[in-house]
């Protein structure tokens, strides 16, 4: 029989109304779930990762047998000064601090470090940056000392000379007082005042040619020793506990009143975080990192090539004459391992070191050259999982709801906590600024 043409319409509005009927009914059935998952108490093995990451699990800061220095507060006060120095620049502007400023936990806010040029990457944060054995985004340094003097020699960062920062130390009072305490007395050259009758001129690099070698290996361990010391400041930066971690010890001690450290959201997105989310996997430990090396699929800016990252560093660490096994290097060669073992391989195309997830906000934007500006695009990013331009993106999709990454941003923003220290490490010893010697500032300047 056929059906008139009311009845026909009636029979596809019951089809519509069941069909939604039946859609509610599965949302309804995937919240009571999502619900009742949130609500659950943590598990053995939940409670045992959410511990891991306690800030109270985090080991004794690592030995640095490269630095002989490395944690004598003398050489962490004397780095504090030079840190904060913009002396320690070919113009006298430009100082650690620019670029690594404490109010931005040691971040710049740009999505590329800005000094005297532009650097190619973005400024990481120092705060327990001495827990890494890899320094830079790709690594290509394996200690802080050794890291510190590279920008003090690039021309878009600092664009001075190890001479000018010998002579500085060499002329200032206070500078050259303190190292000899550190270092013995200061050296001396084969021609008499080679460093005051050379360090005027322009052209840093022909100067330098004109040395003695015996001269230039005594201004090289000059210069050294002054990357040992900003070494020893930045051993400094720590950071302190955070909301986080009042929950989990809460947690741990059986405390009443846990709950209500956290909010639902935030605890929510912390079990996404050791979960579903397999943050984890790569931001583990008490900083939130495995100081390894990962490629995650991330598009260079507009304009730009993909980087190549970790791959790209690997010879240029081997044959760098400040590494671990150098001849400026303290170590013995028994005491490098993280050099003579490290990782090699295709995988390390594109890849990135993990930073650290404490201290988040404030620090935007993202990523290694800034690509992203707020942590929800971040995690967007990493839930959909894009397939790399070069080398292989590590990551899987996580096919998370928007309502789950909105809860796992809630949680890692539980993660912010000043850095441990107060203004007694967080700012130059004599005030905000170094007042500098102008007459030494033009003769630095080689003006």
């Amino acid at each position: 029989m056929k059906l008139m043409p009311q009845h026909a319409g009636s029979a596809k509005v019951l089809r519509i109304l069941s069909l939604a009927a039946l859609a509610a009914l599965v949302y309804l059935a995937f919240w009571w779930q999502q619900q009742a998952a949130e609500a659950a108490p943590w598990t053995v093995i939940e409670k045992a990762l959410v511990e891991s990451l306690w800030l109270e699990e985090l080991p004794p800061l690592p030995n640095d047998a490269g630095n002989a220095v490395a944690d004598n507060l003398q050489a962490a006060r004397l780095g504090q000064r030079l840190f904060f120095d913009t002396r320690l620049s070919r113009n006298g502007e430009v100082s650690c601090a620019t670029c690594h400023q404490p109010e931005r936990r040691f971040t710049d806010g740009l999505p590329t470090a800005r000094a005297i040029g532009e650097s190619k990457r973005n400024t990481p944060s120092l705060v327990g940056v001495a827990y890494s054995p890899w320094l830079y985004w790709d690594g290509r340094k394996d200690s802080l000392w050794s890291q510190a003097l590279a920008p003090l020699e690039d021309p878009a960062e600092h664009g001075g000379h190890r001479m000018r920062f010998a002579m500085l130390l060499q002329e200032d009072p206070v500078y050259r007082t303190e190292y000899n305490a550190l270092f013995d007395q200061w050296p001396e050259f084969d021609a008499e005042d080679s460093i005051a009758t050379n360090v005027t001129a322009v052209d840093w690099s022909a100067t330098w040619q004109n040395l003695a070698s015996a001269d230039q290996q005594r201004i090289a361990t000059i210069f050294v020793n002054l990357g040992k010391v900003l070494e020893a400041y930045e051993r400094q930066l720590m950071p302190s506990p955070s909301r986080f971690d009042a929950y989990v010890s809460a947690l741990a001690n059986d405390e009443p009143g846990a709950e209500d450290i956290l909010s639902k959201d935030e605890r929510a997105g912390l079990r996404l975080f050791i979960g579903e989310a397999r943050c984890v996997q790569c931001h583990n430990g008490p900083l939130f990192t495995n100081n390894e090396f990962h490629n995650t699929g991330l598009l260079p800016p507009s304009g730009s090539l993909p980087d190549e990252g970790r791959s790209a560093v690997l010879e240029q660490l081997t044959t760098d004459v400040f590494n671990c096994l150098g001849e400026f290097s303290d170590a013995k060669a028994d005491q490098c391992s993280e050099l003579v073992y490290m990782r090699k391989g295709p995988e390390l195309l594109g890849a990135m070191r993990t930073p650290s997830l404490r201290n988040l906000a404030g620090t935007e934007p993202y990523m290694h050259k800034g690509q992203m500006q707020t942590l929800a695009e971040v995690l967007r990013h990493y839930n959909r999982a894009p397939m790399a331009l070069i080398g292989h993106n590590e990551a899987q999709p996580l096919g998370l709801s928007n309502r789950q990454l909105q809860q796992i941003e809630a949680f890692l923003l539980t993660l912010d906590a000043p850095a441990a220290g107060g203004d007694n490490w967080l700012s130059s010893p004599s005030g905000p600024e170094i007042e500098p010697d102008s007459k030494l500032i033009h003769t630095l300047s080689g003006n």
